[in-house]
């Protein structure tokens, strides 16, 4: 008797799995207007939590797919030359080029120091950050302030003592998953 029911439930069982690709087929129905929105809103949210996690570890890069200066002059770049990173309480800045060898071996400038006065400003309103800090390098002090979106669109404007500006736009990205290239250091 319990052979039976044994195989008796083995069978129901492989014919119930049997018309899950049926119904599934059956039931293939577009997402109406509201649910996708329900869909991306919550995909920003986990977003929205990961960046908070990346920013409170301090594990972050912004890889700069555009930089501009103080005038407006705005040039496209490659992210794996330009970018900031954050790796614990080290911040690397960069700048490079494809075209020239500069200071740093690939076309820029790259500086390299510690941070102070981290501060995260978080608005849960529009899912954004506000992230600002201090560097002090060999090429100068220079006053960061990051805002990152929770779809990964980033900024960064850097300004020095010297009146300088410098603004970074690109990808928010996980440190680990990060690809750059870090030239020498400039002195």
């Amino acid at each position: 008797m319990k052979k039976l029911r044994f195989n008796l439930s083995r069978m129901l069982l492989v014919f119930a799995f049997g018309l899950i690709p049926y119904y599934s087929i059956a039931q293939d129905v577009k997402p109406d207007k509201q649910e996708k929105k329900d869909l991306e809103q919550a995909a920003l949210i986990a977003n929205f939590n990961a960046i908070d996690t990346l920013i409170s570890r301090k594990t972050f890069v912004l890889e700069a797919d555009y930089l501009q200066d103080k005038y407006g002059n705005r040039v496209p770049v490659t992210s794996l030359l330009n970018f900031i990173k954050v790796d614990s309480l080290r911040v690397v800045l960069q700048t490079g080029s494809n075209y020239n060898s500069g200071y740093n071996g690939v076309g820029g400038v790259t500086a390299e120091g510690f941070i102070e006065n981290f501060k995260v400003s978080k608005n849960m309103k529009n899912l954004t950050y506000a992230v600002s800090f201090s560097v002090m390098t060999t090429v100068g002090i220079y006053d960061i302030f990051m805002d990152i979106s929770s779809d990964g669109n980033a900024s960064a404007t850097i300004s020095g003592l010297n009146g300088g500006k410098l603004s970074w736009e690109g990808r928010f990205q996980n440190l680990y998953n990060s690809r750059f290239f870090k030239g020498q250091e400039t002195y």
